[in-house]
């Protein structure tokens, strides 16, 4: 099996890398050469070909975590506690992630972490096909796999600026894998919803064990040069002080992690409520989850595209309050349809929304940060990202249980598009203080005033 993924990754590899050098013979203005140019990078093609594979499975065991914990206990309150569960870690132990991000090798800590998911979604399909499953055991794999994302998630984020050789491309690099999570976003729930009707949900979790091949037979693919070992004489708590006080005395990153975890704790959560919209509201199954969930995922597609589309990072700043006034509205709007069609296309502008804030966001952090405090900057960004989804969760859960699933997404989209207003105030304070990083990287000429 290994040796059959291991192929896979290869050939999918070699398409990415003769996509890339094919652009070269393109003019310079060539979208497609715009569109695919991180693939001339044979380390992000190998890593890009192995997630792509992964990604399907990991969608696919969230709808059938979901489906499963409502199935069994019929619960909003506790679809909400098992999201805490597996979300919770990475704000308790995020930040200390993130030091050791900055200081070992990320692609090591990143196969490490790869290994363990696959044997927490192997767990998963034991105790579920052999009927042994029960919500303690559900809650128990979920902080163990929110430990390993605590880690994973910020040695992802920060290991991507090594895959790509010149910084100009990394926007480009990370448009390109946000279409590459919502892509799979969109196959995975539609997979799962026909399986769950089938086979029952123990076999999408024994599905994406068997995916986490994919990452790491490319993870031992890569020829990453050795990151130097410094030997540290500070204190692993001043590294933390030191982290945080750069985030948060930087207005433009402070504001870009501040809104990123408003629309986490408060927008995001929709996630938990969706099995009670697509049950009770719109009267369907599984597969109905799975549509509501594709049509996100396509959404976020079309945001990812766009993204890897644009030449620069100018402009990016004022793509963000929009964005989220975009999904904040789409929220709205689905949260008072009971029209299955109509909710689909409204989930579909919610999911364009939702991509073009984060990814956004997601670059121009990458963009500015200094290279040696990226490990922590990036933990902060998965701390406002994933951290606060827990929070959220419960939130989400609990008001769902008292006002309904329909007011509580009413509340979260008006709460982002509040958000977005104040982000927009900040907007001049931020220009004036990215400007003299983007001419010191070359991104603008001196003097130049960006948009």
């Amino acid at each position: 099996m290994m040796l059959i993924i291991g192929r896979y990754v290869v050939v999918i590899t070699i398409f990415f890398e003769w996509v890339g050098m094919s652009n070269n013979s393109f003019s310079q203005e060539n979208g497609l050469k715009l569109l695919f140019r991180a693939f001339r990078y044979r380390n992000y093609s190998l890593f890009f070909a192995g997630q792509s594979i992964s990604l399907i499975g990991i969608w696919m065991q969230g709808i059938a975590m979901s489906w499963l914990v409502y199935r069994l206990t019929n619960s909003a309150l506790l679809l909400g506690l098992v999201g805490f569960a597996g979300q919770i870690p990475t704000l308790l132990f995020g930040f200390i992630a993130g030091v050791l991000v900055d200081r070992y090798s990320r692609h090591h800590i990143l196969i490490v972490t790869q290994i363990l998911s696959m044997i927490q979604a192997l767990m998963l399909a034991f105790l579920v096909l052999t009927g042994n499953i029960q919500i303690w055991q559900i809650i128990g794999l979920c902080i163990f796999i929110g430990l390993v994302n605590a880690f994973d998630m910020p040695a992802r984020q920060a290991f991507t600026v090594e895959l790509v050789e010149k910084k100009e491309d990394l926007g480009n690099a990370i448009a390109l894998n946000s279409s590459m999570f919502n892509l799979a976003r969109l196959v995975g729930p539609s997979i799962a919803g026909v399986l769950i009707v089938y086979s029952g949900e123990g076999i999408c979790f024994f599905i994406n064990a068997i995916t986490y091949l994919g990452v790491i037979a490319s993870l031992f693919m890569l020829k990453i040069k050795p990151k130097e070992t410094k030997i540290e004489t500070s204190h692993i708590g001043q590294e933390m002080k030191e982290g945080f006080n750069y985030v948060f005395g930087f207005a433009p990153i402070k504001c870009i992690i501040l809104l990123l975890g408003l629309m986490s704790l408060i927008g995001m959560s929709y996630v938990v409520l969706m099995p009670i919209f697509a049950k009770d509201i719109l009267q369907g199954g599984p597969q109905t989850l799975g549509f509501l969930m594709a049509a996100s995922g396509i959404g976020a597609l079309l945001g990812g595209i766009y993204l890897a589309s644009r030449k620069s990072v100018l402009g990016l700043k004022k793509i963000i309050p929009l964005s989220t006034t975009i999904f904040g509205l789409g929220i709205i709007a689905f949260s008072q349809s009971k029209v299955l069609w109509l909710s689909l296309i409204l989930m579909l502008v919610s999911g364009f929304g939702m991509m073009l804030q984060m990814a956004s966001a997601n670059t121009i952090i990458q963009t500015i940060v200094d290279d040696d405090k990226r490990g922590r900057v990036m933990a902060v960004y998965t701390i406002a990202f994933m951290g606060m989804l827990p929070f959220g969760s419960l939130l989400a859960g609990g008001l769902g249980s008292k006002i309904g699933a329909s007011n509580t997404l009413l509340i979260s989209g008006v709460s982002c598009i509040l958000g977005a207003f104040f982000f927009a105030r900040k907007l001049p304070l931020m220009k004036e203080m990215v400007q003299p990083i983007y001419v010191r990287m070359g991104i603008i000429p001196e003097y130049t005033q960006i948009n």
